[in-house]
């Protein structure tokens, strides 16, 4: 069987996993920028806090993530359970570097000003510096994207949902009746579904950067 001939046939399963797989990814991608934010904004201010905030991006990200699965597993069990805690895990860490990098990288002048104008640091935030920062941490999100696209798939060997379990099914059947086509797939259909994520993720990025500092 012809690789057209194998999407056609199980369409409707490919398409479900798709769902499955780009949901994974997009949930849990809401969940780390959400925490990414507090965290950044608690920390980013304090030239320790955001050297330590570095520091522990750049670790986390060295952490294999079939080493982290085997050990959620361990922990919770199989399922989408330890698929979503390492994926919020991973997507968590660009989009916190960028967070601080883009906070601490607003003219600090132009802070001064706002203050300096009867602005609390509430209102300095929400008013000045995010919209300053955000086309920087939209960035970070749409690297974190592309991240968990790829890590979602090995999520398919805790029994995660998503395109991940067509590939190791493939993978497991190497030799055998349509293994490659299984493969491939499953591959091709992820590549989609970031291309996809990422240009969602351009235009909104566009939309939500002030009119004034749009690149």
């Amino acid at each position: 069987m012809d690789f057209f001939e194998f999407v056609v046939e199980r369409w409707s399963v490919l398409s479900f996993l798709a769902y499955q797989h780009m949901s994974l990814v997009v949930q849990t991608l809401v969940v780390a920028t959400v925490l990414a934010l507090v965290v950044g904004v608690l920390i980013y201010r304090s030239p320790w806090g955001a050297t330590v905030g570095n520091t522990i991006t750049a670790v986390g990200l060295t952490i294999p993530s079939y080493a982290l699965l085997g050990v959620l597993v361990g922990i919770v069990g199989i399922g989408v359970l330890p698929s979503v805690i390492m994926l919020v895990f991973f997507g968590f860490f660009p989009i916190l570097r960028n967070v601080v990098v883009g906070l601490t990288g607003v003219d600090k002048t132009l802070v001064e000003s706002a203050r300096g104008m009867g602005m609390n640091r509430l209102t300095t935030l929400v008013r000045l510096e995010l919209p300053l920062a955000w086309s920087v941490i939209m960035t970070g999100v749409r690297v974190s994207a592309q991240m968990l696209m790829g890590i979602a798939a090995i999520a398919a060997f805790a029994l995660g949902p998503g395109l991940g379990g067509y590939i190791f099914s493939g993978i497991s059947r190497t030799g055998g009746a349509n293994a490659t086509n299984s493969i491939v797939a499953g591959t091709v259909g992820i590549l989609i579904l970031a291309v996809l994520l990422d240009t969602v993720l351009n235009v909104l990025t566009r939309l939500t950067t002030p009119r004034g500092i749009r690149v």
